[in-house]
């Protein structure tokens, strides 16, 4: 259902001083939509908020909209049919670029997951086992390689081509959207992509298949480090500057849903995180699977949703590259931490 920004405001809550930051847990409850694609374990925080009721105890009427690929938060962001988006950074600086000024609000991964490269099992038994002799092959036709990300733009794609163009092999890959799972695993398994990115339930679920193997793991101790310099923002929360400018105090509530849901993840053993959303949200897909991608960020940072002048600016080497469309920002442009800290003060 599209809704517009206003309609999904409290009237008069303008008002609210940045000094004063109440919830909404003692008023009516107030509209939160939440958009993000693909429906993947990884974008999983708001699921989790939702289901243990951090969200309804800030007093949020709290819906998901949900898509197929990182562009789809993005887009229903700026199309007014979500108040706030789970996602790549570069979107929030993407929408930025177009008219929509946007701020992100918090960070739910520091090291990606989603820049893992999966190559087809052949061509790995063949030989081609690192990134290195995936950019020197050559299909049968004498074209270079097929890399899918799940689209064009998305966050899988931004960290893809970084990946090959920071080894000198950006002119050397062929890249395409692949969409979600559906649509990635058979163009891999019928060899229309030599290489696909994905994240960790997709790595598993490719290896069992036994149509992939992982030549690129994020998840692998110093992977990530050593190619971007340290973490960087990668998934993010992020909403239009409007929002924040017309009512703080929901930009709030979310924000300690959602926050409070992170630390509930962090102190949780994975097999009941996996209780509380496997079955219900993600059936069909390897139980392995998915556990492997709830926990990763539980092994690679400290997971605080904290996001500093220096993480954004290694990001940069990511967003501001040819193709990207998007020009250098500061820090104080385009993050606002003011929310995280209030949530992280009474939730400690």
């Amino acid at each position: 259902m599209n809704i517009s920004r206003r309609q999904a405001l409290i009237a008069g809550s303008a008002t609210i001083g940045a000094g004063f930051l109440p919830s909404f847990a003692q008023a009516q409850a107030a509209s939160a939509t939440l958009a993000f694609g693909p429906k993947s374990p990884v974008y999983s925080l708001g699921i989790i908020a939702e289901e243990k009721g951090f969200l309804k105890e800030e007093g949020l009427d709290f819906k998901l909209v949900v898509g197929n690929a990182g562009t789809h938060g993005r887009q229903a962001l700026a199309a007014g049919q979500a108040l706030f988006a789970h996602g790549d950074a570069s979107h929030a600086l993407q929408l930025s670029t177009r008219g929509k000024s946007s701020k992100i609000i918090m960070a739910s991964q520091m090291v990606s997951s989603i820049s893992s490269i999966v190559v087809r099992k052949d061509l790995f038994d063949a030989g081609i086992d690192t990134v290195e002799k995936l950019a020197e092959y050559k299909r049968p036709d004498g074209a270079k390689p097929i890399i899918a990300a799940t689209a064009i733009g998305s966050g899988t794609w931004m960290y893809g081509t970084y990946v090959f163009e920071s080894k000198g092999f950006g002119d050397r890959i062929n890249w395409v959207a692949g969409g979600g799972p559906k649509t990635m695993y058979p163009g891999l398994e019928t060899k229309q992509f030599d290489a696909i990115m994905a994240i960790p339930s997709w790595i598993i679920e490719v290896e069992a298949r036994g149509f992939g193997k992982a030549i690129y793991d994020t998840s692998k101790p110093g992977v990530f480090e050593s190619a971007f310099g340290g973490t960087v923002p990668v998934l993010v929360l992020y909403t239009l500057e409007d929002t924040i400018n017309d009512n703080k105090a929901l930009v709030q509530s979310f924000v300690n849903g959602m926050y409070r849901a992170m630390q509930w993840v962090k102190a949780t053993p994975m097999d009941e995180v996996y209780n509380l959303v496997g079955e219900k949200h993600y059936s069909g897909i390897d139980p392995v699977a998915v556990k492997a991608e709830l926990g990763f960020d539980k092994n690679t940072w400290a997971y605080d949703g904290t996001i500093d002048a220096a993480s954004f600016e290694r990001g940069g080497k990511v967003w501001y590259r040819k193709g990207s469309d998007i020009p250098p920002s500061k820090y104080e442009e385009r993050v606002d931490m003011s929310f995280l800290k209030v949530a992280q003060a009474k939730y400690k």
